[in-house]
């Protein structure tokens, strides 16, 4: 077991983070998305750290952050037109983009493929560490693999205490769930992990068409198979997954309302602590920024069976209810 050091968001403590990044260390450390496990991106042997800490399967690349839109440069042989353009209207923020990368990133980084996911995060913790540890950082989210990704320092504290260096403690992020990853690879854009950030936004930047990847929002076939190398964080292995049994029904809002009722009330007589999830359908933001933190306190309060209600499939909510089935295993019940 580590001696994890805890720091506060000031900047003594920022630097001496900084200092064990440089070195080689784990530092986790606030976004406005979630917190990330970060390592010096460059340093194969500190990346593979983080697998370890995490228990992360090798072949699921990482995100590498940076404090400027110069720094975009050292890592990618070309800045396209519409990289420029994305750039200018969602960094710094919850966007990363998938680019070529330069032999400098170690394959550690990528998960062994000939592209890199890149962000700048909105957040002045997280931008002052990077820049003072003067390298990029490859940053996961700071859970143990699997687990629901954390939104509070004490999440990361529950899962991570002993197996870093290094926690930030600051304050909760904003967002709430993960960045928007966008391939820039072909020629038309392609949203491989949706966000806050929705296709809309991006079509109305670059003004043309941006694509779906297919299997957002199915039930993945990859699982099992050892030859899909997956291009963004969460293509391939189960996600998000609290202790409990999760189902999540679809269908109108007072049928499914009625149902979970009912479904809770045998539970609950059958000896069982039920957790229901549901949010205001007509604010997304919200249901983002609480979802992780929900299904959390659901595994503090020991629940044994978590009923959620499914969110429309649109803008925002396509995005919550990506992590939802997920985190349910695709447990789902129309109603």
């Amino acid at each position: 077991m580590m001696n994890t050091k805890l720091l506060k968001d000031t900047t003594e403590d920022i630097a001496a983070a900084a200092d064990i990044l440089a070195a080689g260390g784990l530092v986790a450390f606030p976004t406005e998305t979630v917190y990330g496990l970060g390592a010096n991106a460059l340093d194969a042997e500190a990346v593979g750290k983080v697998y370890a800490a995490k228990g992360r399967p090798s072949d699921n690349p990482m995100i590498v952050h940076i404090s400027s839109k110069d720094d975009l440069l050292a890592l990618t042989p070309e800045v396209t037109a519409d990289m420029q353009l994305l750039m200018e209207h969602f960094w710094p923020g919850p966007m990363t983009m998938i680019v070529p990368r330069l032999s400098l990133i170690p394959d550690t980084t990528t998960g062994g493929l000939d592209t890199v996911g890149v962000r700048m995060p909105d957040h002045p913790v997280a931008l002052s560490l990077i820049s003072a540890a003067q390298c990029p950082v490859a940053a996961p989210s700071a859970n143990l693999s699997g687990k629901p990704s954390p939104t509070t320092a004490k999440d990361v504290k529950e899962d991570l205490y002993g197996r870093v260096d290094a926690i930030i403690e600051s304050t909760d992020c904003q967002v709430g769930i993960e960045s928007t990853v966008i391939d820039m690879m072909g020629e038309q854009p392609m949203i491989l992990r949706p966000g806050i950030i929705t296709r809309e936004d991006f079509e109305e930047a670059l003004k043309k068409p941006v694509a779906l990847d297919p299997t957002l929002n199915q039930r993945p076939d990859v699982f099992n198979n050892e030859d899909f190398k997956p291009r963004a964080p969460g293509m391939k292995y189960k996600h998000y997954a609290p202790k409990a049994q999760m189902t999540v029904f679809e269908g109108s809002p007072q049928a499914v309302q009625e149902v979970i009722c009912r479904e809770a009330a045998k539970y609950r007589a059958e000896g069982k602590k039920v957790c229901v999830i549901s949010f205001d359908e007509k604010d997304q933001k919200a249901a983002a920024h609480q979802f992780f933190a929900r299904l959390r306190e659901a595994d503090r309060e020991g629940a044994d069976m978590i009923l959620a209600s499914a969110l429309p499939e649109e803008g925002i909510g396509f995005s919550v209810m990506n992590r939802m089935l997920k985190s349910a295993g695709y447990n789902i019940r129309k109603v």
